[in-house]
């Protein structure tokens, strides 16, 4: 990156709706944000893309908005919320308002760091799925520093998800996924829950609904600082694995099973699949992809502007 790439995002307004639009949910996050803000800015500037940086916050009682205001950042809009109404909550909120062609949302911790992100895209560019989650737990991924009571919990969590739904995802919980604009309007207005467990409600909604879902080996790194209960966060989760159930009978999604009429990739150059199945990524798929990609290279390396030229249609 050149200083002059961070410049223009900074200083130059999106003339038209963005590449990308990267949701990040903040609370109380005065003293992890700004560098966070700094290592996104830095590499999606140097990516080539228009882009925009959406903060959600969820009624932090600390300076964090202060501070995101400061920045006085052109591409760069904030999201207040009056009181504290949970992760999902402010997650919805800042998905609803994304611009971009392609929706990220990462963590404020960067636990899953945002040169993470082209793995990301090859995927959904390539038009093999319309949603792409980071995974802790597909075959080529690194996890470093995790706590051993996380370790526990996640586990345990993993196989009450796979005993409830029949989705064929390891790493439902990863803070790190990308969306189809389509499909991300599609999930995130009809997703309800405002606590931790929003990733698995989007991806059982993804599920109905027939969307591709990539799971991607991803770097993750257990951030300091957290302020988060597992054991509080394990109980909540258990109860909305009921609570999504319930919604789907009651009908508060609702109709599910009809197919999405469009979604936001192309499909000409693809081969024809039954939707609704998962592509999980790993060493021997991401060689596949390199050896079909006219450039010969590694998808986790390939230029991101060529990646979503895919997208334009």
């Amino acid at each position: 990156m050149t200083i002059a790439d961070y410049r223009r995002w900074a200083a130059e307004p999106n003339r038209c709706a963005p590449d990308l639009s990267v949701v990040i949910p903040t609370y109380n996050e005065e003293w992890r944000l700004l560098p966070t803000i700094g290592a996104i800015a830095t590499h999606v500037s140097s990516m080539g893309l228009t882009w925009e940086l959406i903060i959600a916050d969820d009624g932090s009682t600390d300076a964090t908005v202060e501070l995101v205001r400061a920045l006085d950042l052109v591409n760069l809009r904030l999201l207040v919320a009056e009181r504290n109404g949970g992760k999902g909550s402010a997650v919805r909120r800042g998905v609803r308002a994304a611009r971009g062609r392609l929706v990220l949302f990462a963590d404020a911790d960067q636990s899953t760091p945002i040169e993470q992100l082209d793995r990301l895209i090859d995927p959904i560019a390539s038009g093999r799925a319309d949603v792409a989650v980071g995974s802790r737990a597909a075959g080529a991924s690194e996890v470093r520093s995790k706590r051993l009571l996380r370790r526990v919990l996640s586990r345990g969590l993993q196989l009450a998800v796979r005993a409830a739904f029949p989705l064929d995802i390891e790493d439902t919980q990863c803070g790190f996924k990308l969306f189809s604009a389509d499909a991300a309007a599609e999930l995130f207005g009809r997703q309800l829950i405002d606590g931790f467990s929003f990733d698995l409600e989007v991806l059982y909604l993804a599920h109905r609904r027939g969307f591709d879902v990539a799971e991607v080996a991803v770097e993750w790194i257990d951030a300091p600082g957290s302020t988060v209960d597992p054991g509080r966060v394990a109980i909540g989760f258990l109860r909305d694995l009921a609570l999504i159930r319930w919604n789907d009978v009651r009908g508060r999604y609702g109709p599910l099973d009809a197919r999405p009429v469009a979604t936001g990739r192309q499909q000409a150059d693809t081969p024809v699949r039954e939707r609704g199945s998962t592509w999980t990524s790993s060493s021997e798929s991401s060689a596949s992809t390199a050896a079909s990609s006219s450039s010969g290279a590694d998808s986790t390396q390939t230029k991101s502007e060529d990646l979503l030229r895919p997208l334009t249609g």
